[in-house]
């Protein structure tokens, strides 16, 4: 396992896709900070450096079935293809590519079911100590880039909606239970352009170590995403500043839990 030489497969792979599309830019930019995030959580961690490069490989394909929903589909909405499942077919299945990436079979099991379960609502079913782990570590680090992507991009990119159409947009009853009794939001709950946004937001109550907290603290990432735009519906504005109080609050006491744990 050689994540430079499976990085040289990667960009050789991307080949085949329109590099200028701003979708694609997104999802390979995307990626390499979803690679970041995952070394900086095994760093912190004070893993091997064998895991600290089989979450690398995680990240570095986790969403490679997205390229072809692109393609495809011109877009990111699940009900247009399981871009998770998909890129466990195009890695593992009949005409697999796995063994260009990593030539060893070792580590399939770990790699996997990192990728099959990284977008899952939630992660269960997992039953190996290894696996259970690389796969919160896909997961806490693709929601820690998502924070980036979330204060970065346009909103067009992400959201299929203008940042000014999200501002007017209000919050349905039922995602803003959800988000102030610390849920996540499941994506058929989901109505308004306001609703896709909040159910972003609320991610951090999906967070697996005290590592990834921790950077979401360093990083002020609830505060500045609360704040990246105006909320010019009365009501809408209230339950932001609500929901602002109750993630910093979430962070702070699951940090403390964490330490408890030891």
């Amino acid at each position: 396992m050689d994540f430079n030489s499976a990085k040289q497969v990667f960009e050789e792979y991307l080949d085949s896709y329109d590099r200028e599309n701003d979708k694609v830019r997104l999802k390979i930019v995307h990626t390499y900070g979803v690679v970041a995030q995952s070394t900086a959580i095994a760093e912190r961690m004070k893993l091997s450096a064998e895991d600290k490069e089989l979450a690398q490989i995680n990240a570095l394909l986790h969403d490679i079935g997205r390229f072809e929903q692109l393609r495809r589909f011109d877009s990111f909405w699940p009900d247009t293809m399981d871009h998770a499942a998909y890129g466990v077919e195009i890695l593992f299945g009949t005409d697999g590519i796995i063994r260009k990436f990593v030539p060893e079979d070792t580590w399939d099991d770990v790699i996997c079911m990192a990728i099959a379960k990284h977008s899952d609502f939630a992660l269960e079913g997992i039953t190996d100590e290894r696996q259970l782990m690389h796969a919160r570590i896909i997961r806490d680090a693709d929601k820690l880039d998502n924070c980036r992507v979330k204060l970065e991009d346009a909103f067009e990119n992400f959201l299929g909606a203008a940042e000014e159409a999200v501002s007017v947009s209000a919050i349905t009853l039922k995602v803003r239970k959800d988000a102030l009794a610390g849920k996540s939001i499941l994506s058929s709950d989901r109505v308004t352009p306001m609703d896709y946004w909040v159910s972003y937001l609320v991610y951090f109550y999906d967070l697996n170590f005290r590592e990834s907290l921790d950077i979401v603290e360093e990083n002020d990432y609830v505060r500045r995403l609360i704040h990246r735009i105006p909320y010019l519906d009365p009501e809408t504005g209230r339950v932001m500043e609500e929901l602002e109080k109750r993630l910093v609050r979430y962070v702070n006491e699951a940090k403390k839990d964490c330490e408890r744990r030891g």
